[in-house]
């Protein structure tokens, strides 16, 4: 009898409504919380396997940490902190700066990390960072990155043509070097990519000067996991909690407050079947969820490279453009589907309330309004 009443809200509500005052319980509501739960846990579990999110050492949760901390650095220069850094969600509020005196060289290196694997295009297959010099305002002649395995004698040896890297003095340079490439150079056959544990960076110049480097944001990124892999069952968990209590925070603030505007337009109410009758409405909540997971399983794997998550401004337009171009039927979907549930959850309390208090449609339609948006409003600030 409840999924029965529970599909006739659909498609007439005008009956069932009829039906429910006659006798009203709380299974059918109860039965459609228990939907939303299920449609919202299968909502989740189709989204985040189709989102695939570029994996990154340092993770996110820790930001940028090796160019936060100068005390994991050793060098041939003076090594401090800096506050001249890059913004981006990615990136904490400092770099790491490296000083020396009537020098044609400066030299850095970074101990101690991983064991980052860079052996295979399914493991960690670029190294990004920025570098800026202050001084001296002429171009650097050569770049050499090297990744260290297990030892200082086994490392591989990266020499890029600066020409290629095209390189600017007094702004922030952004370097992203492939790995696991031929142009990497092996020390000796130990040296193994499966186990990089250092990196050092010398920039040299053709003649001594005062060289003042600063260098942020370092990273390994390459490997795409899905959002599913990444947040495992505990985010689904979670979103099942969010769910149910989603629907009772507005099942009860709706009604209550549907009840307090009925009762001020000098409408009269009995407080369960008016209960029972919005915990029905929110139907609206499940279809919504239903339409939105069958828009998502049309979608093909969704990828959110590594430049686009870092949030720096005025980067990952491309990937952001790539992203839009995939995913725009989807939002319109969405957008669509709030709007439509908005105006079909404000008809349904509507003609719940007509039905009990018998005032007329002008002031049915606007304690739905009212009492709806209101609810949402608060459920949003109790729930976040």
């Amino acid at each position: 009898m409840p999924l029965k009443q529970i599909l006739k809200t659909l498609y007439a509500p005008h009956k069932v409504f009829k039906e429910i005052i006659q006798n009203p319980k709380y299974l059918g509501p109860l039965l459609i919380l228990v939907m939303l739960v299920v449609a919202n846990v299968a909502f989740i579990y189709v989204a985040a396997s189709k989102t695939y999110v570029e994996h990154s050492v340092p993770t996110g949760e820790k930001l940028d940490e090796w160019t936060e901390n100068s005390t994991l650095w050793v060098a041939n220069t003076a090594i401090s902190e800096s506050s001249d850094c890059i913004n981006g969600s990615f990136y904490g509020n400092r770099s790491i700066a490296f000083s020396v005196a009537d020098a044609t060289q400066v030299w850095t290196e970074l101990d101690n990390i991983g064991p980052v694997n860079c052996s295979s295009p399914d493991e960690y297959t670029q190294l990004s960072f920025r570098a800026k010099w202050i001084s001296p305002e002429t171009k650097p002649t050569n770049m050499t990155i090297r990744l260290f395995s297990n030892a200082s004698s086994n490392y591989f040896s990266y020499n890029p043509t600066m020409d290629s890297l095209n390189l600017t003095q007094g702004v922030w340079n952004n370097l992203t070097i492939p790995l696991g490439t031929e142009a990497w150079t092996p020390s000796n056959l130990s040296s193994d990519q499966g186990k990089i544990t250092g990196l050092r960076l010398e920039l040299t110049w053709s003649a001594n000067s005062n060289i003042t480097l600063l260098v942020d944001g370092l990273f390994f990124h390459g490997p795409f996991n899905s959002f599913f892999e990444n947040a495992g069952n505990l985010y689904m968990i979670n979103y099942a909690l969010l769910a149910f209590m989603q629907f009772v925070v507005t099942w009860v603030l709706l009604s209550g407050l549907a009840y307090v505007l009925t009762k001020a337009f000098g409408g009269k109410l009995v407080w369960k079947p008016l209960l029972v009758l919005i915990g029905f409405a929110l139907i609206t909540m499940f279809v919504q969820v239903v339409v939105n997971t069958v828009a998502y399983v049309s979608l093909p794997n969704i990828r959110y490279p590594f430049d686009l998550l870092v949030g720096v401004q005025g980067e990952g337009k491309a990937a952001a453009d790539a992203v839009n171009a995939q995913t725009w039927m989807v939002a319109y979907v969405q957008r669509f589907m709030q709007i439509a549930v908005w105006i079909w959850t404000i008809a349904l309390t509507a003609l719940a309330v007509r039905f009990l208090a018998a005032i007329s449609w002008f002031k049915c339609a606007a304690v739905g309004a009212m009492a709806y948006f209101v609810a949402i409003l608060a459920e949003s600030f109790i729930i976040g």
